[in-house]
């Protein structure tokens, strides 16, 4: 049961009672498909699109493994959890002492100005968020981030504004099978929207720090070990930066040798490699498969070119 300003019970289904079982008919249903991997995969394939986008490269021809999703998307999950958990606590908290420390006559002038100013910016906060999902980010822009923390943010308002209008007695009773099914029902809502809408914010983040860390490795080309690319028969690469040389010797097991490229990374059995000299606006990304017939050494970028 809540307390009201006044001291008063409330009769209404407060959520010390609603989410204990909202939580446990949530967790009957997630519990078992394990949500927490399913969420890093989920960040994950946002992560790897989001990189490797950048490079004009389709994720899906790597064969990443659920292993690299899961691994990946701890980068699009860490930051978005620390951050939202901190909020919570410090409201949390803020409105224990609201509730329990101000005296009664200053919480109500209180109460009188956050509730409609809390229900009013949540009401902004959740049309601007559904004007940009419907306008396909046509509001905050493409792949934003914005409008799932406006939709999140602004729910959370909205339910905080009507308990803090509920936590006056009605003036007419509702019944109490009503207010618990009711009650669930709100939370249940609540709990759904916010969820879609970290979801939204954290996708739109992860595909972010995709995109972020491919362009610190396309500013970090230069610095990065040279891949040095040996075949055993031409592999035609007319890149630019990439130069092709033919080995003087007849018995060489690898006869052609391809200088001035980057490894990405390799995943699939494949390599994904950059020249140095790769520009996005023209830049051609190479896919090798991984084979025995070529093979890969690498060296300092400052190092001079061995003899082949």
């Amino acid at each position: 049961m809540s307390e009201d300003p006044d001291g008063k019970a409330s009769e209404e289904l407060g959520a010390t009672d609603a989410l204990p079982r909202l939580f446990k008919v949530f967790g009957g249903i997630v519990a078992p498909t394990s949500l927490l991997t399913a969420l890093l995969f989920y960040f994950g394939r946002s992560r790897a699109a989001g990189y490797y986008r950048f490079f004009h490269v389709n994720s899906t021809v790597l064969d990443l493994t659920t292993n690299d999703y899961l691994f990946s998307g701890v980068d699009g999950l860490f930051v978005p959890i620390a951050v939202t958990c901190l909020l919570a606590l410090v409201l949390m908290w803020a409105n224990r002492l609201l509730l329990t420390r101000v005296p009664p006559g200053a919480r109500r002038r209180t109460l009188r100005v956050l509730v409609p100013v809390a229900g009013l910016l949540g009401v902004v906060l959740v049309g601007l968020a559904f004007a940009d999902l419907l306008t396909d980010g046509g509001v905050f822009g493409a792949n934003s981030a914005t409008g799932g923390v406006l939709l999140a943010i602004g729910v959370i308002l909205l339910v905080y504004a009507v308990r803090l209008v509920r936590l006056s007695p009605p003036r007419t009773p509702e019944p109490a099978g009503r207010r618990a099914t009711t009650g669930l029902a709100e939370w249940a809502a609540a709990f759904l929207l916010v969820s879609i809408g970290l979801f939204w914010a954290a996708q739109a983040y992860a595909f972010g720090v995709g995109t972020g860390g491919a362009i610190t490795l396309y500013k970090a080309l230069p610095a990065v070990p040279e891949a040095i690319l040996y075949s055993e028969h031409s592999l035609s690469l007319a890149v630019p930066g990439v130069t092709e040389v033919r080995c003087a010797d007849p018995d060489a097991a690898y006869r052609f040798r391809y200088d001035g490229l980057r490894l990405v990374r390799e995943a699939g059995d494949q390599y994904l490699l950059l020249p140095v000299t790769w520009d996005r606006t023209t830049g051609t990304a190479v896919l090798i498969p991984r084979s025995g017939s070529i093979r890969l050494e690498f060296r300092a970028p400052s190092a001079p070119p061995t003899p082949c």
